[in-house]
């Protein structure tokens, strides 16, 4: 009997790839798109469901009337979207929802919880998702000096700690100084402030927690960074290797080596 999979969408073109791989996986793909820009999923999904973080209840009712027995969350979901509705009206269920805290683990626990309650499983996003995770190993043509080396290796090491307390995964540092660590703002803003901070020749890092909870977030990495980071006069990032998502790789690389970027995606136990 072919299973309906409920595809909470966020922003970016990751949603319309999952839909396409899970039909591929003979799922009946119902899609709910909090985000506008999520091109794709009205070609692979079987019924599109649009939907508002102040209006829980109806995205509940939308699972159930689609008969939904699994769900994915994929996609970009900001959390400054997520403190705007505080001051709105809500809906009961996502009263509920924002009353459990909006830290990672809290909304995690709860929409695990309601959800389950449905009879409803939240699966791992890599299900869908594996054909953009990236190996380890230098990505770019030129492999990082000795001292972008030292700086990624540091960079990742504190990045990992973050990441295990659930502050951010992202760190930038120079000359032997950590310059910016990624809070609520994300990766880029974080690039940014260190890139403001340091001047040209800043080596971002980006590590994953060991607590990672793949139903929810798997790290990504897109050439928009980069951008950011060719702006700011970073020379080197430093990757999680077989932990993220590179969803437009090629065009990443061609950015990079435009502007002199040495990417490197570095095994943990490295």
């Amino acid at each position: 009997m072919e299973r309906a999979l409920g595809l909470m969408a966020g922003a970016g073109v990751l949603p319309g790839r999952a839909a396409a791989e899970a039909a591929r996986q003979g799922w009946r793909v119902v899609a709910f798109p909090f985000e506008q820009e999520a091109p794709g999923l009205d070609v692979h999904a079987h019924a599109l469901v649009p939907s508002r973080l102040d209006n829980i209840q109806a995205v509940l009712g939308g699972l159930s009337a689609h008969s939904v027995s699994a769900a994915v969350f994929v996609g970009k979901f900001s959390k400054q979207r997520v403190f705007d509705h505080r001051t709105r009206d809500v809906d009961s269920a996502a009263r509920h929802l924002a009353g459990a805290g909006l830290s990672d683990d809290a909304l995690a626990g709860m929409v695990v919880a309601t959800l389950d309650a449905m009879g409803i499983e939240v699966l791992d996003q890599r299900t869908f998702l594996s054909p953009w995770m990236v190996d380890a190993g230098v990505l770019t043509s030129r492999a990082p000096t000795a001292e972008e080396w030292s700086e990624i290796r540091e960079g990742l090491a504190l990045a990992r700690r973050l990441a295990d307390f659930g502050i951010g995964q992202t760190v930038v540092r120079c000359l032997g100084v950590t310059v910016a660590v990624e809070a609520a703002e994300g990766t880029d803003e974080t690039i940014r402030r260190g890139a403001r901070l340091a001047g040209p020749g800043a080596v971002v890092s980006k590590a994953v927690g060991r607590g990672q909870d793949y139903r929810f977030d798997v790290p990504t990495v897109g050439s928009a960074t980069i951008e950011v980071m060719a702006e700011g006069g970073a020379t080197a990032l430093g990757i999680a290797g077989g932990k993220m998502l590179l969803p437009d790789r090629d065009e990443l690389v061609r950015i990079a080596e435009r502007a002199g970027i040495t990417v490197v995606s570095v095994d943990e136990s490295a």
